[in-house]
């Protein structure tokens, strides 16, 4: 009846996920403020996102590998704004 390609679950996961951490990075680089977002928070989920990464690339998942380097790397923007933000 329905043949959808499972694959189009794991990109659009992997579209929303990934895309929920802009508006964060927006206003982080808008305010030049990320006091609210806790350093250990941050922390864990990039380990966390780091493992993500491990597992896609040893099952050879695109839609994982993709969107968690993508994560990986908004995050770790927002981890750094954090630090250099919090100089001021």
């Amino acid at each position: 009846m329905f043949n959808f390609n499972i694959e189009f679950f794991g990109y659009f996961a992997a579209i929303l996920t990934t895309l929920a951490f802009l508006p964060q990075l927006i206003k982080t680089l808008r305010t030049k403020k990320a006091e609210d977002v806790s350093l250990l928070t941050l922390i864990m989920f990039l380990t966390g996102v780091f493992s993500w990464i491990i597992y896609g690339y040893k099952i050879s998942s695109t839609p994982i590998l993709s969107a968690n380097i993508i994560t990986f790397i908004l995050n770790l923007l927002i981890l750094i704004f954090k630090i250099t933000f919090s100089k001021y």
